[in-house]
């Protein structure tokens, strides 16, 4: 066999088989009228296609049964779609077959036509969507190191939403481009060219921003699922990253929604940027007499008693004197920021206990000094000014 007349042969083959069952319909509904005898060719042969249906996915479960997750799930999410297909080529053979008009015929291939684009778009959102979600098995967001995972569940995830937004654009574009009367409209949507592009390009430009900021934060990734981060002055986790907005769950759990383009243009504080470890404050502030040696050893001992304590970085220091108290100042670190917050209230707990059981008089006071006028016959009081 030639492969270059393999075209024409299969032509040749589908013309014949169009005239031999043409024939056969003919022969079959010619006591019926035209309207009746176009329904029945119709209907058998959309059951034809559905009996088709059945044979091939039976077929395609046997053959992936034994390969892995990803082409069984493929083909078991691909059933409703490849039911589709072959339902628009059934339904497009009985077309041509059915005794029917020449307007019904291309009003029906047409209808036929934008199914076949939208089954396209649905197949590509399947098949994506199963690898999608085949990646992100790999990586547990629940792990305590968990610094790979979020990175790449927010790439897959912001990509996914992008690509997705994509598909229904092109396949919006496509079916338009199948209308004459607004062909122009489809492709002004793929080119951004003329006016209508022009003016739907203005409308949809926060959209646009959006999107392209998406784009950006999935290649440098500034945030990612499950960071800890400050924005607008509250404190929260990313909870979702969406096509064009990012979900906060804040620390008392509220939600704050900000736009994806806010992280593109605008400061914030990332507390999980490349490790989850963050060194905590505890300020205190204590009479001038206190004893910061001792307190200090108190201190890395309560530290040392604390499970949320890493080990890695304890200090105490007088960062401040004034009038009346000197400021003292705690840093430890943790592996978290959740547990940095808890170690901090503990260990201002534990300090002030310690220093309440064993050294009151280091606590802040106030101090006055007497002076005895013995020849007026009066005592008077002034403030001491070491406070």
């Amino acid at each position: 066999m030639d492969p270059t007349t393999l075209p024409q042969d299969i032509q040749h083959i589908e013309d014949s088989v169009t005239e031999a069952v043409g024939a056969a319909v003919e022969q079959t509904t010619r006591f019926l009228p035209d309207w009746a005898a176009s329904v029945l060719v119709l209907v058998v042969f959309a059951l034809a296609a559905l009996l088709l249906y059945r044979f091939v996915l039976s077929m395609l479960t046997r053959m992936v049964a034994s390969r892995d997750l990803f082409w069984r799930s493929l083909v078991s999410r691909s059933a409703q779609p490849l039911r589709m297909v072959l339902l628009i080529a059934g339904v497009g053979i009985g077309i041509k077959t059915a005794p029917m008009s020449d307007q019904a015929a291309r009003i029906l291939g047409h209808i036929l036509l934008v199914s076949f684009i939208i089954c396209i778009a649905w197949i590509c959102h399947t098949a994506l969507f199963i690898w999608t979600t085949l990646h992100m098995r790999r990586f547990k967001l629940d792990a305590e190191d968990n610094l790979l995972a979020r990175k790449h569940v927010t790439q897959t995830r912001i990509l996914l939403r992008v690509a997705n937004v994509m598909i229904v654009v092109f396949a919006i574009a496509a079916a338009l481009m199948t209308f004459p009367a607004v062909r122009q409209y489809g492709v002004s949507l793929l080119a951004a060219g003329g006016a209508a592009g022009i003016v739907v390009g203005l409308a949809l430009q926060p959209l646009l921003k959006n999107l392209i900021a998406g784009i950006q934060l999935a290649l440098t990734q500034p945030i990612r699922i499950d960071d800890a981060l400050i924005v607008e002055g509250e404190w929260g986790w990313v909870e979702e990253i969406t096509s064009t907005y990012v979900v906060l769950k804040l620390w008392d759990w509220r939600r704050l929604v900000v736009p994806l383009s806010y992280f593109i243009e605008q400061p914030f504080q990332n507390w999980t940027r490349e490790n989850a470890e963050l060194i905590g404050t505890c300020m205190f502030y204590l009479d001038h007499s206190a004893p910061i040696d001792t307190l200090r050893s108190a201190g890395r001992e309560i530290a040392a008693r604390n499970p949320l304590w890493d080990g890695k970085v304890y200090a105490m220091q007088v960062t401040d004197f004034r009038e009346r108290v000197m400021e003292v100042r705690v840093l430890i670190s943790a592996r978290t920021a959740p547990k940095v917050f808890d170690l901090r209230c503990e260990m201002r707990e534990g300090l002030i206990a310690y220093i309440q059981e064993n050294h009151p008089k280091a606590l802040p006071r106030t101090r006055a000094e007497a002076d005895l006028n013995l020849s007026e016959g009066a005592i008077t009081a002034r403030p001491d000014p070491l406070g």
